[in-house]
């Protein structure tokens, strides 16, 4: 019976048109970014989803056109991340704001298919519209792009029960990182490993060691008990780099008779638009890979305390 049903369904032709269609836009958006022949912005973030979500629209069974694109969807992004040329990360991160203005350039198509506008036939010459849109839409987005990028800065804070030097010591050279992965490192974000310091002064590098690459920073500030400064001059890291990280900072204050804040904060710069979009998911990014660091910390210091009890 099933085996009927899809064979009715194949049959339709806006169903298979929708699935060529589909396949050709996306490979084109794909062949974009992957050859960086666009920026990550509105072009590709906005407007290529809904060209596409109005290109699969004018078909005329919605019936099957939309359901033959969401397979080819689906499909499409389960080869981007077996074939490793994406991450569950990129793909889970671009879907709220792909699907609401696909779904937005289908609605539009209706729309005006209601008018009489649009024939409630294939047309190759109206499907293809979109596409030429979005072909002209990209140049003129990465000629109107400014190269310089606005420094943003994450915060987070923790305080710990140990006196600002005892913190200050344990998190400028860490060893071994071992704690529980917050939700986005579960699927792929950067989980760093150890971090090293070469020597105890300003000039020297820090080294970062994560699952794939390594971000090398050199520091700036170093003042035992208060501030561990560093910038950022080199990562290397899998998959594209979209964010740009400038600075790593430490700052320690000490709470009461023997305890410490420590401020840990990353500033960095975003290829990533729109921004009102991308902002707030980076800002989550960081701040787990923060907590990651935090916990490991609290470790480290509960069993550096451990030890020293028994000692005594």
């Amino acid at each position: 019976m099933k085996n009927i049903k899809f064979y009715n369904i194949w049959k339709d032709r806006s169903f298979r048109v929708s699935i060529i269609l589909s396949f050709v836009f996306l490979t084109v958006g794909f062949a974009f970014l992957h050859f960086g022949w666009a920026v990550y912005g509105w072009a590709i973030f906005v407007f290529f989803p809904i060209v596409l979500g109005a290109a699969i629209g004018v078909l005329p069974n919605r019936k099957t056109s939309i359901p033959g694109f969401i397979i080819t969807f689906i499909v499409f992004l389960f080869s981007l991340i077996f074939f490793g040329l994406e991450g569950v990360l990129c793909v889970v991160m671009c879907l709220p704001i792909l699907a609401p203005f696909f779904f937005l350039g289908a609605i539009i198509s209706h729309l005006i298919k209601r008018f009489k506008e649009i024939k409630g036939e294939v047309n190759l010459r109206v499907t293809v519209i979109p596409l030429v849109l979005f072909l002209l839409a990209v140049p003129i987005e990465n000629s109107l792009s400014d190269n310089k990028r606005e420094v943003i800065e994450v915060s987070t804070e923790i305080i710990l029960p140990y006196t600002p030097n005892q913190v200050f010591d344990a998190i400028k050279s860490v060893d071994t990182l071992i704690a529980e992965k917050p939700f986005l490192m579960k699927l792929d974000l950067p989980v760093p490993h150890k971090c090293i310091l070469e020597k105890e002064e300003v000039g020297a590098l820090r080294i970062c060691y994560f699952e794939g690459g390594r971000i090398i920073e050199r520091v700036t500030e170093f003042k035992r008990g208060e501030v561990l400064r560093m910038d950022v001059i080199d990562y290397e890291l899998t998959g594209r780099n979209w964010l740009g990280f400038e600075e790593a900072i430490y700052l320690f204050e000490q709470i009461g008779l023997d305890s410490c804040k420590m401020t840990r904060i990353t500033t960095y710069t975003s290829e990533l638009y729109p921004r009102v979009y991308w902002e707030p998911l980076e800002r989550i990014g960081i701040q787990q890979e923060h907590e990651f660091v935090f916990s490991n910390l609290e470790r480290d210091l509960s069993n550096l305390q451990n030890t020293m009890n028994s000692d005594f």
